[in-house]
């Protein structure tokens, strides 16, 4: 049988299938694709399914698209180091700037399996939600994929790609047996670094009592026990490893580098910022954005200049989005503790304010434990067109995965 392919060959292979020109282009065309805030979570989950659904019989390709314009992969150093772990670099990998239109790519001939999200929305889904597959994730489930799809795997965990490596622990450790040593064990090692990494920041390198679940460290001890076995080999073997970080691991090391990664957002800008990790949703008539930011609002207003200049910029963005409910949800550790603050702003009409309101009163006393950030310093209310709060947040174990379909469900049947 052919070695195991690199995840680097493994990217070329589906660039070429992908640009092909249509006449020689093999179709059905098959994808994995992550939600539309590409965080690192979705981001690797889509790298990881796709190769192993490719090496699994009957070893059809599946090509890896990461859900944002190439461009904004420079807002993401976190998931530039993790690559360069996978000994791959950004120019590998697979952006919606290389996807052909319409006109090229009819839905009819693609399929498209999900991971990260069940539902497929923006753009994709518009010319694509009737094609899906398949999908891997875990959040709500909101009845769109069917169910007979396969996979079709729907729990809740700290992280999605945690239900993505139990998925392809078969197919993982079957390429791994029958490969070997050597250049194999190397590759299963990079393709190590892709699984854990997610993992580690979402569930606080499995420190988070609130996220993390037996999925996650299930999927973390199966990971780990390919990097131990290319260590061991590679150790033993007078043949000295690619990089450093082929011959060792300290998991607490990792996690440490990608978090400082992730969560230095001092040289962006405030649409950088907000557009980072960014998710909407239209509910009727009325758009819903939700931008989640790795710092508190105390930094936010000192970076902005004031609280007025913060204002302006979050409304600035809202205008460019076109957004009747903006909501800024962050994440912090001031003083070693982890913090999360909310931030809902209804910005169009007494539909929607009561909407946001009814949110505020209902699930966000009883399920998030709302408080006001900084004496209301950034609260408004003017008349019934507008109203915005500012809170801090007791119950941390909420995150957008849970307070999203609260403001969702909240918004149903308004109208801006």
């Amino acid at each position: 049988m052919p070695p195991q392919k690199s995840l680097q060959a493994f990217l070329a292979t589906a660039r070429a299938a992908l640009t092909a020109p249509p006449s020689k282009r093999s179709a059905p065309l098959h994808f994995v694709v992550g939600n539309e805030s590409a965080d690192l979570d979705t981001l690797c989950s889509t790298l990881f399914l796709a190769y192993f659904r490719s090496h699994t019989p009957p070893h059809t390709l599946h090509i890896p698209l990461c859900h944002l314009p190439r461009d904004d992969l420079s807002l993401r150093p976190e998931f530039s180091a993790v690559l360069k772990h996978a000994a791959v670099t950004e120019d590998d990998v697979i952006t919606l700037s290389e996807l052909p239109g319409l006109e090229s790519l009819k839905p009819e001939d693609t399929r498209w399996v999900l991971v990260d999200h069940n539902a497929m929305t923006g753009k994709l889904g518009q010319n694509y939600r009737k094609r899906v597959v398949g999908c891997i994730d875990h959040h709500d489930d909101e009845g769109q994929v069917p169910k007979d799809a396969e996979p079709r795997v729907i729990e809740k965990c700290g992280s999605c790609m945690s239900l993505v490596v139990e998925y392809c622990q078969e197919a993982w450790q079957k390429l791994a047996k029958e490969n070997g040593d050597g250049e194999a064990a190397q590759i299963n090692a990079r393709l190590a670094y892709l699984a854990l990494a997610p993992i580690l920041i979402d569930t606080n390198n499995l420190g988070n009592k609130n996220k993390t679940t037996a999925h996650d460290e299930r999927a973390v001890s199966i990971a780990e026990t390919h990097l131990s076995t290319f260590i061991t080999s590679a150790s033993s073997s007078s043949s000295s490893p690619d990089s450093d970080s082929d011959s060792s691991y300290d998991r607490a090391q990792f996690f440490a580098k990608l978090s400082t990664l992730k969560e230095d957002i001092s040289y962006m800008s405030f649409r950088d910022i907000f557009r980072k990790d960014y998710k909407e949703w239209d509910e009727g008539n009325v758009k819903l954005g939700t931008s989640s930011v790795p710092q508190s609002f105390a930094f936010l207003v000192r970076k902005a200049g004031g609280e007025g200049a913060f204002v302006r910029e979050l409304e600035d963005w809202s205008a460019r989005k076109g957004l009747d409910v903006v909501t800024i949800l962050t994440t912090s550790k001031d003083g070693g503790d982890f913090r999360r603050e909310l931030l809902v702003w209804a910005r169009t009409g007494p539909e929607v304010v009561k909407a946001v309101k009814k949110f505020a009163e209902g699930d966000g006393k009883e399920k998030l434990g709302l408080g006001t950030w900084g004496d209301g310093k950034l609260d408004v209310e003017d008349g019934e067109s507008s109203w915005r709060r500012c809170w801090t947040q007791a119950k941390l174990e909420n995150s957008r995965k849970q307070i999203a379909p609260m403001l969702r469900d909240a918004l149903k049947g308004a109208k801006a």
